[in-house]
């Protein structure tokens, strides 16, 4: 198959929405749909033992949460898709936000009975920013929920989005009995029953016909016909060059648990959804079908098999091909470096492949080469931009619960640094360790893992600080800087990349501080540059 063909037939999106909202299920189903799974384990339900393919860590199986984005790769229909799973929860948005930069478009899950909630906002904020195509699906509707075109509403007035629906519940909770699919014209019953894979589909291009009383009944039959003109009065009509520009978001309906409505998602969404999309570096923009190679680390992940202590660096193809045994540029380290296994995913199974497409996810072996934000080339010096490190909100000391265990510590700490979990900042004064992390939950997972992986045990002391500021002065050598130096001394810290944090007590200080000294300049992210 030729190198265009395979550029055309990738789909890598990844999933997000509120925790609870049905993520991981939805998922899961997609994998059963795409013949890579035989079973869906119900991730909730303590009852299956199987578990769900994507909650890969210890901690994820004991909560049912997904914590680290896992990466699933399947075939459907002559295409290859790739599903970023990404962490609901709002203690891990950090992972989320980067792992964002790694798609072409993205589902949102919305729960039928909560509506839009918080955390959703804040990452389809992030996807409206950077234009990401988004597809809304509305889960659980055999729960009992709000109404279909409230939350339409809903979807368009809190996210700032402009809907049409492609399939419309018949129904819901008590009363659901399927769904009419407006982009293949056709109905699918809902039998209740989730063991059966696939549902019957009966094809209906006209909803008028007398038939349809007599599988639905007489009132939810005419409701689905007014229903159906409403929609086509209200909302405007799909066009897919709409939805890639933003434009657009079509909605489904369904239940990812009953393995309802999910088939009518993923048929539209390998026609409509982008194949991998040009990339923008800090000196121009990178087209996947150019022939060299490009790529980024978004994200790694240590111990992804706690026998052998290895480290995985999750590389995105932009563009060209990937191949084994091939010399890769490292632009930051400005060195050649060439991977005997790079893997291709299924979840936590991993193959070994010789050549990725752009589009393609693939997991690097690492001995510490590699950070986050990293590009690898063939030679051109680039790097790509949007991977910021965010300012922490809550901060600890970091001490040693085991006098003889120091080095496995520094070596844990360092490692689960440089997955991007938490930020690591050392004290100028007295060289004490400072973790900072976007969520509380963080510092759980943090010593969860330190203990079950490295054999280290530690224990945290709160540090009262407000937010980390990094210091870019006008000039490094002049007495303002100095001055600030010296007086601020007992909050300056470097970051795990020696850069000068000063670690303020409130926004009233950073006010001050700005104020007295304004040639010294405070960021709360840093470009990781």
């Amino acid at each position: 198959m030729s190198f265009l063909k395979e550029i055309q037939r990738r789909r890598t999106f990844g999933i997000i929405s509120h925790p609870d909202a049905g993520k991981t299920t939805l998922t899961e189903k997609l994998l059963l749909f795409g013949g890579a799974i035989q079973e869906a384990g119900a991730v909730k339900n303590n009852k299956i033992k199987k578990g769900a393919t994507s909650d890969f860590m210890e901690i994820e199986r004991q909560r049912g949460i997904s914590v680290s984005t896992s990466v699933l790769a399947f075939n459907y229909k002559d295409k290859k898709i790739n599903i970023l799973d990404t962490p609901g929860h709002k203690d891990f948005a950090e992972d989320t936000f980067r792992t964002l930069t790694a798609v072409d478009s993205v589902i949102v899950v919305i729960d039928v009975a909560k509506g839009v909630e918080e955390q959703t906002e804040k990452l389809v904020a992030v996807c409206r920013m950077r234009n990401i195509p988004m597809i809304v699906f509305i889960n659980k509707l055999d729960r009992e929920g709000k109404d279909a075109f409230d939350l339409m509403d809903e979807v368009e007035q809190k996210l700032g989005l402009t809907v049409t629906p492609l399939s419309f519940p018949i129904g819901m909770g008590y009363d659901f009995q399927g769904i009419y699919n407006l982009w293949e014209q056709n109905i699918n019953l809902f039998s209740g029953d989730s063991r059966k894979n696939i549902e019957e589909t009966i094809a209906f291009s006209d909803v008028q016909n007398p038939e349809l009383e007599k599988i639905i009944g007489q009132k939810p039959a005419d409701r689905l016909r007014e229903e159906l003109e409403l929609i086509d009065e209200v909302y405007p009509k799909f066009e897919r060059q709409d939805y890639l520009d933003g434009k657009i978001q079509p909605v489904f309906f369904g239940s990812a648990l009953n393995n309802f409505g999910v088939r009518e998602l993923l048929d539209c969404f390998v026609v409509i959804a982008p194949s991998p999309r040009a990339k923008d570096s800090e000196t121009r923009l990178v087209d996947p079908k150019e022939e060299k190679m490009t790529g980024f680390v978004f994200k790694i992940h240590a111990n992804m098999d706690p026998k052998h202590r290895d480290r995985l660096a999750f590389i995105k193809i932009v563009s060209g091909t990937f191949e084994r045994n091939k010399p890769y540029y490292h632009v930051r380290q400005k060195k050649n470096l060439k991977f005997s296994s790079p893997n291709a995913f299924f979840a936590e199974k991993k193959e070994i492949v010789d050549i990725s497409y752009p589009g393609d996810i693939v997991g690097l072996h690492d001995t510490g080469n590699f950070k986050i934000g990293d590009t690898l080339t063939e030679g051109e010096i680039m790097s790509f931009k949007g991977i910021p490190s965010f300012s922490p909100e809550h901060f600890r000391y970091i001490n040693n619960a085991d006098p003889m265990k120091a080095k496995q510590l520094d070596k844990g700490v360092d490692q689960l640094m440089d997955e991007g979990v938490a930020q690591l900042f050392t004290l100028e004064m007295n060289n004490r360790k400072v973790i900072g992390t976007v969520g509380a939950l963080q510092y759980e997972v943090i010593q969860y893992r330190l203990e079950h992986e490295y054999g280290a045990k530690c224990t945290y002391e709160n540090f009262p600080v407000h937010k980390a500021c990094w210091v870019k002065p006008d000039d490094a050598k002049n007495d303002e800087f100095k001055e600030f130096k010296r007086i601020k001394q007992k909050f300056l810290a470097h970051d795990k990349y020696n850069q000068l944090v000063f670690l303020a007590d409130s926004d009233f200080t950073i006010q001050m501080t700005q104020n007295k000294y304004p040639s010294v300049k405070l960021f709360f992210t840093s470009e990781f540059d």
